[in-house]
């Protein structure tokens, strides 16, 4: 006998926690879930993986952060397809999604918290530890996020550790370097760094920007690209104009194309204050290079510094310089952390181990 499942997310958007819930319901053994996913606000790129793997979905259109109407036909979307299990992601499908799940008479509900979210304010943890009352498991992508939360009130005891999954890379043919560099408008000896993610202020890319700036001094070949689209583009670009420093850095914005991008990286940078378990990174490890990134939750979960790639302080735009320049300048150094790194992605984080993960999550609430 099937069980129904119902995935409720805020977009799909390719953020990180899209992407997982995105490889998670294509993946699921159909003999045994039947599943379906509903979005809050708007659709995404996303959709369309969702779509070919035939995942029925479902855009509920929330407008407002305070939206009645569209909690109440949330509430009619759970209540005609009756879902044994509803699982959430994100903070308003969290919200949304659990409160009407429970008005709708769903008994197991699975909650995810995705991020060490320093932006939350008191009224928003309130409502978090209120939810948890009626929430069986909260699952969690790194130990911490799960101390985070701990932290802030939630029950330990509530939460299941599933990593992030990463989906292997072969088949996928990359870009033809000359045809990256041609579009760049780069010389053939280009070294290239990449920056994936949203661009807003977790991500800290000013200090990306610096440490280029700094990187210029010793070295007249490097480039940073910065992979990705948000609401600081424009100041972003500013800056990088004010610091003089226009001619290497380069913003491509938001790419269909990254994993085939990233084979021609000399390394990943990610500058963030705070994070849960970044796909960026793992996705650069498992194309095999070389990861510089701060030293925080979630990051250290993945990088191993001296053996994957290497760990700075937050702020430490010289570090991320200096750990670059010996890369670029030791080239046997670089392919030994970049083969550690794929080895660490196929042996700890595959696709199929998270998947089988949830399975089993869902075996443990449904029986």
């Amino acid at each position: 006998m099937t069980r129904r499942v119902l995935q409720i997310i805020p977009t799909l958007d390719r953020g990180g926690a899209e992407k997982q819930l995105t490889l998670l319901a294509g993946r699921l053994p159909r003999d045994e879930f039947e599943v379906h996913v509903c979005v809050l606000t708007r659709s995404g790129p996303l959709a369309a993986e969702l779509s070919s793997q035939g995942v029925p979905l479902t855009v509920v259109g929330k407008t407002w952060k305070v939206d009645p109407a569209a909690w109440w036909r949330l509430r009619r979307l759970i209540g005609r397809l009756a879902p044994q299990l509803v699982q959430t992601w994100l903070f308003a499908a969290n919200s949304y999604g659990r409160s009407a799940a429970r008005a709708a008479g769903v008994r197991r509900l699975v909650a995810g918290e995705r991020c060490v979210d320093r932006w939350k304010s008191s009224a928003h943890l309130a409502l978090d530890r209120y939810l948890a009352r009626s929430t069986q498991r909260i699952v969690a992508n790194s130990p911490g996020v799960r101390d985070f939360y701990v932290g802030k009130g939630l029950p330990a005891e509530k939460f299941t550790i599933i990593p992030n999954g990463i989906v292997p890379s072969e088949g996928t043919a990359p870009l033809e370097r000359g045809a990256l560099l041609a579009e760049l408008g780069l010389p053939a000896e280009t070294r290239l760094i990449g920056a994936v993610g949203r661009l807003w202020p977790q991500k800290r890319i000013k200090d990306l920007i610096w440490a280029a700036d700094l990187l210029k001094v010793a070295r007249d070949d490097v480039h940073l690209l910065i992979i990705g689209e948000g609401p600081d583009r424009w100041r972003l670009e500013r800056f990088r104009d004010q610091v003089r420093i226009c001619d290497r850095v380069h913003f491509l914005g938001e790419r269909a194309d990254v994993p085939r991008l990233l084979p021609h990286l000399d390394c990943v940078w990610l500058a963030s204050g705070y994070e849960g378990q970044p796909n960026a990174i793992m996705e650069a490890m498992l194309a095999g290079i070389p990861v510089v990134a701060t030293d925080i939750p979630g990051n250290r979960d993945l990088v191993v510094p001296g053996e994957t790639g290497y760990l700075v302080p937050v702020g430490n735009r010289a570090g991320f310089a200096r750990h670059t320049y010996q890369l670029l300048d030791d080239p046997a150094t670089a392919r030994r952390l970049g083969a550690a790194s794929r080895a660490r992605m196929l042996a700890q984080f595959h696709v199929d181990t998270m998947v089988g993960r949830y399975v089993e999550l869902y075996r443990q609430l449904l029986e």
